[in-house]
């Protein structure tokens, strides 16, 4: 089992979303737990973090350390052409 940290700046975008949202957002971030037997999860390439998580139109971009089970959300943004 991993241990989920949030960096401030992803708190932080967050909590500037529609309640419902966060509700979604945490709960897909809490099943990163069980990473990498996780959906809609996806390798990033040529990008400053390693992985994103697709949760409707929001993406969760975090970094994993599996040497010692530490998953770290870096941002939550809103999927658009900046996202990436």
């Amino acid at each position: 089992m991993n241990r989920i940290e949030w960096k401030q700046k992803a708190v932080k975008q967050l909590l500037r979303l529609p309640p419902l949202w966060q509700v979604r957002i945490r709960d897909a971030v809490g099943a990163l737990r069980e990473f990498p037997d996780t959906p809609n999860v996806k390798v990033l390439r040529g990008h400053s973090v390693s992985h994103r998580l697709r949760v409707g139109r929001y993406r969760v971009l975090f970094e994993f350390d599996g040497r010692i089970k530490i998953v770290t959300i870096e941002e939550v943004k809103k999927r658009d052409a900046h996202t990436y």
